[in-house]
């Protein structure tokens, strides 16, 4: 029999030496949907300790007015 459930596991861009600034806007961009909500870690692959590292650097950004509060 086939396994079927079984995925990859993935690995997060933090560990692998990718960093998020909040001066960065592509970036961070990058972690935010259409409607200007932060992604959660399921959509974006980081562990808990770099999610809050992301959500943090989303709300510098916002706070210096780098990206939208709501698109």
């Amino acid at each position: 029999m086939a396994e079927f459930g079984r995925k990859k596991k993935r690995i997060c861009q933090m560990c692998a030496g990718k960093s998020v600034d909040y001066k960065d806007v592509m970036i961070v961009s990058k972690y935010i949907n259409e409607k200007g909500k932060i992604m959660p870690r399921r959509m974006t692959g980081a562990c808990a300790k770099h999610q809050r590292h992301i959500a943090e650097q989303i709300k510098r950004a916002r706070f210096m007015a780098l990206i939208p509060f709501v698109k």
